[in-house]
Parts: structure tokens; sequence; C-alpha cells
């Protein structure tokens, strides 16, 4: 009777677990677009640690600057490609006072007409041309409040410049000439992008809570309380919005879907171990990319989500560590670990193309110490700033790190591109590249 079930049992295993390259038990190849594919590679899929090794580095990608490509957007995220230089000179630097807390900071530059928008370390808004010559100067705090140190977030719509800060204070300004038009307050300090769609925009403070608010007055149309925690990420809040859904992630991992005109839930995806109190403040979720009918983002927890946009549903999830925002151009998706890996990965499957070391010019005690801040993609180099001041230029040809400039001694911020001009925020001065 045994060697019968045993014989049942081989069978019913042979069975489902066919050759045929339709089954689910194998991994297929699948073909690439803009990539030269050479035979004989492997492709991984939903490994359970991290994917910390060079994967096919001999495959060749090839990208092309056209409007295929380019589908970035500010309220969805998605960069994809985008021109600037072949060689970079520093030809300025814009000073301001040293910002205390900037290792703690995720900064961001509002262009507007080849200007620049930026603040300093008690909260005075800056605006500045190209060439490093003051327009305005505005500071809209009391002595005590600069005494925090107030930490600002912009967004800008059309004339209206947009504020929040980390001291719990939400205003907008005339962009032109910095007078402000209203001030408000809210009950907790400000933790998250803004994102702004039609007269309004959208925020998540240190509580969860996201608010609709109006740009025109300043007033709270709606707002979504999601869970808390004591012991809170220290990772800035991504919001995303497409079309009739605003998403945002809160600081317990959670990825919350609200309908955009009155904040009903649609849905909600959780990515984080709550069983752990202490766990929340060290994961560190990349910022969401709303790309076709998916959310794409990842964490430093070893997982690289894609997620349906109406249902909140995975079509897939990858084995890769990173707090940084993937970019997507046509059917491929970019993403660098928080150990310097360069990974490609083909965005209807999730299988992995290829992976390259792109920290392997770096001593083996130096790179441990490094991690990388964040990157674009060009048609032809990908630029990725590091938390140690430097600036490296990879092939995205090859994935292979081509040089790798000094920048500065301590953090930089991620690369921003504005009219083929590269700015890097320091804790003390935005430098221009060209």
């Amino acid at each position: 009777m045994n060697s019968v079930l045993k014989l049942l049992l081989i069978f019913f295993f042979i069975s489902n677990c066919s050759f045929n390259t339709n089954s689910k038990f194998w991994t297929k190849e699948t073909n690439i677009k803009n990539e030269k594919i050479i035979s004989n590679k492997e492709f991984l899929f939903q490994k359970k640690e991290a994917l910390e090794k060079e994967l096919n580095p001999d495959l060749k990608i090839k990208l092309e600057l056209n409007n295929t490509f380019n589908d970035s957007s500010e309220t969805t995220n998605n960069d994809g490609v985008i021109d600037f230089p072949s060689t970079l000179k520093k030809i300025s630097k814009y000073k301001f006072s040293k910002i205390k807390y900037f290792d703690h900071f995720e900064p961001e530059i509002i262009f507007h007409n080849n200007n620049l928008i930026f603040f300093d370390n008690k909260g005075s808004i800056i605006k500045f041309d190209q060439k490093s010559k003051l327009i305005w100067k505005k500071n809209y705090y009391n002595k005590q409040e600069k005494k925090n140190h107030p930490i600002l977030f912009f967004a800008k719509n059309n004339d209206i410049l947009i504020v929040t800060d980390s001291i719990s204070k939400y205003y907008a300004l005339n962009i032109e000439t910095g007078e402000i038009l209203w001030t408000k307050y809210n009950n907790a300090p400000f933790i998250s992008d803004i994102k702004i769609k039609d007269s309004k925009f959208y925020v998540v403070d240190s509580n969860n809570v996201l608010s609709c608010i109006s740009i025109i007055d300043g007033s709270l149309i709606w707002q979504y309380k999601s869970e808390n925690n004591i012991i809170k990420s220290i990772k800035k809040i991504s919001i995303v919005v497409d079309k009739e859904i605003v998403i945002f992630n809160n600081s317990v991992g959670d990825i919350i879907a609200l309908n955009i005109n009155n904040g009903n839930l649609k849905w909600i995806t959780t990515t984080g171990d709550k069983n752990s109190s202490i766990k929340p403040f060290l994961l560190k979720l990349s910022p969401l990319v709303i790309n076709e009918n998916s959310v794409l983002f990842s964490n430093n927890n070893n997982l690289f989500y894609s997620v349906n946009l109406e249902t909140g549903f995975n079509n897939w999830t990858q084995s890769i560590s990173s707090y940084l925002k993937p970019v997507i151009i046509s059917d491929l998706i970019f993403t660098i670990t928080t150990k310097g890996f360069l990974v490609v990965i083909d965005k209807p499957t999730g299988n992995i193309i290829r992976i390259t070391d792109v920290f392997d010019k770096f001593k083996t005690k130096k790179r441990n110490k490094i991690k990388p801040v964040g990157f674009v993609v060009g048609s032809d180099n990908i630029l990725l700033t590091t938390d140690s001041g430097k600036l490296l230029v990879i092939d995205v040809s090859t994935g292979k790190t081509q040089s790798i400039l000094k920048i500065d001694n301590n953090k930089i911020s991620e690369p921003f591109i504005s009219n083929k001009n590269l700015y890097l925020v320091k804790n003390d001065s935005i430098i221009k590249l060209k």
C-alpha cells in the first residue's frame, strides 16, 4: 500500500511540475524592449534574501531620449529619462545659513521660470536666479519659531507657492514677490511631500493624518486618519495622485488609497511589521511611483512591490532592499539598493534582468559606510549621489561606474535637473554643475 501511495505522489508531482514553459514552476525568459538580449541569461524572481550580487553583468541596455520614455509627472513621481550634460563642471554656488538637521532631511528645490527657491536654517525662503543672484528673501517665523530651525516643504501651483513645515505651520506665498497670501496651523508637524491637483493640495502630518486643503485660502476640505504609532519612521512620507485617487504611505508601512474628492477609503496594503513597536522607526520606504495601472515602491526590508492601482493587490514582489525612488522607462524599472547595486527589472513580470555593482570602485571598509541618496537616469548615464558627498557617473548600457566626482565630504542631496543644469544641495549651499 505504501508503495502505491509513493507512486501516486511521484506521478502527481511530475504532472503538476511540467517542463512546459508556461508552467508556474519554471521561470521563463521574456523579451524586454530597449535591450540587447544576450542568450542563456538567468532571471530571478521572489527570493527571500536581498539580492546583493551581480547578475547578467555583461548584458547591455540602450535607451533613447524620446517622448515614449518621458512620461514624468509631478503628481505620479515618475522621472523617466532626463536630459542632462555628459560632462559636468562646478560653475556656481549659492550659500545660505547652515541647515542644522540636514542629515535627516530630504531636500527639494523648486524651479520657477529659470529661478530657484529654497530655504535656510531659520526658515527664510530664498528665491535666486541661475547666476546665484538673490531675487527675494522672506521669513514668516517669529523669534521662538526660528529657534526650532523649521524644515520646509514646497509645492507650486501657477503663481502660488505652498509651504508646510516641521513645526506645524502651513502657508501660501505669491511666487513672484514672496508676499504671504494666508497662514494656518496644524495639530502636528508635517512630514510629507506636498501634492497639488486642481485647487487643492494633499499633505501628511506626523500623526499619519492626510489632509486635503484649499490652495485658495488654506481651509481644510477633508482629512483621513490612518494608523498611528508612538515611534515614527524617519523617512519622508510619499504622496501620489492619479485621476480620482490619492495614495500615500504612512510611517508604519501602510500604503493607503483614497477617493480624491471625499477621502473615502479605497484600499490599504500593509508592508510593515506591526508586531514590533521599534521596527517602524527603522523602516524606510521609497517614494511611491505610479506608472500605467501600477504603484511601484520598495523598502529597506528586502521588498520591492508592484501593486495594482485600482485594487491594492500585489502584481508581484521582488527581494530588493532600496529606499530610493525607482525610475520607470517603458517596460524597465531602475533602482539602486542600499548596498550600491544597480538593478534593472522587467516591469510586467518583476523578473530581474541585470544587477551591477556601482560601488565597486570603493574599498570594502569605505563602501560599508556609504549609502546612496538619489539618482536620475539619462539616455547615456545615470547620476547617483551618496551621503559621503560623492557623485557617481554610471554608464546605462553596461551598468558600470565610469567616474566618481567629489562634491563634498558630507551628505549631498539627490540630483535635480533643470534646463540641462545639475543642482545639488548640501547643508549650507546649492551647487550648480553644467
